[in-house]
């Protein structure tokens, strides 16, 4: 009796030891499934821009942190319902979301692009690049109406509950024939067998896909910032959570003024996307 009271007792400690080391972790959601912002190598391990930036951030916040995988669709939800701690999943700043969660400042720049194949007829679009919808000037008012005569009639692909779906969605490029998928992968494949006229989603995500499958996808029309597509991508946090998004802020200036943002991007993106 003496032996199973000791042998229960253990188990209790090694219990509430391990409760409280998980209690003392960061834990931090991704998607998993949105290279090179994060994705999944061969082995199912977690890698990425923002996997990587997650460890040095908290690094700097003295922190152990956990990254777990999380859909995309799920992601805010999961965050107010305390799955997780914090999002890193290329989750662009927007004042929908704003609503919902917090952000820390922003860590890089994400601006959107079309993608068609190699010989579609939407290739060659007149239309200037960087274009910032915050404050539409001519050159943003000019670029839309050519991209409402272009996409008129077609199907765009696009992954849902995104800031590109939310652009297709607002009317600006007129009535487009959206078809949304759970997952960016979804879109690359349906975009590379010619179920869409064209997809929606950050240039990066199209070039490394592009990249990694030799498939002659091609970037067409602008590339959009602001307005409908937020203020650059940020750790999403609870919004009673202030202590956190206060050691994130700080984090984040650390990482950026020691350099580490800008290495870390040009080794996943090829460039410097810090902001």
């Amino acid at each position: 009796m003496n032996i199973i009271k000791k042998f229960s007792l253990g188990i209790l400690i090694s219990l509430f030891l391990t409760i409280s080391a998980n209690a003392d972790k960061i834990k931090i959601g991704t998607e998993g499934a949105y290279p090179p912002w994060n994705s999944k190598d061969a082995s199912g391990k977690l890698i990425g821009f923002e996997v990587e930036l997650a460890w040095t951030l908290c690094r700097y916040i003295g922190e152990q942190c956990e990254i777990v995988e999380q859909d995309w669709d799920g992601m805010i939800p999961a965050l107010i319902m305390r799955k997780f701690d914090a999002i890193m999943a290329g989750m662009s700043i927007t004042a929908e979301r704003q609503k919902a969660i917090s952000f820390s400042q922003g860590y890089a720049d994400e601006v959107a692009s079309l993608a068609v194949m190699k010989g579609s007829s939407l290739e060659g679009m007149d239309t200037p690049a960087g274009i910032n919808l915050t404050k539409p000037n001519t050159a943003a008012k000019k670029a839309l109406k050519t991209l409402t005569t272009a996409l008129a009639g077609k199907t765009v692909c696009v992954q849902t509950a995104t800031i590109h779906q939310n652009f297709l969605d607002s009317g600006d490029v007129g009535k487009v024939n959206v078809r949304t998928y759970k997952t960016q992968d979804e879109v690359n494949l349906d975009l590379a067998s010619g179920r869409c006229d064209a997809a929606l989603a950050a240039a990066v995500a199209f070039s490394d896909y592009a990249e990694k499958s030799g498939k002659p996808v091609v970037l067409v029309g602008p590339t959009f910032s602001g307005g409908a597509f937020g203020n650059g991508v940020g750790v999403g946090i609870r919004k009673d959570d202030t202590e956190l998004l206060n050691a994130f802020n700080k984090a984040i200036d650390k990482a950026r003024k020691n350099g580490d943002i800008s290495r870390i991007a040009t080794k996943w993106f090829g460039f410097d996307a810090s902001m």
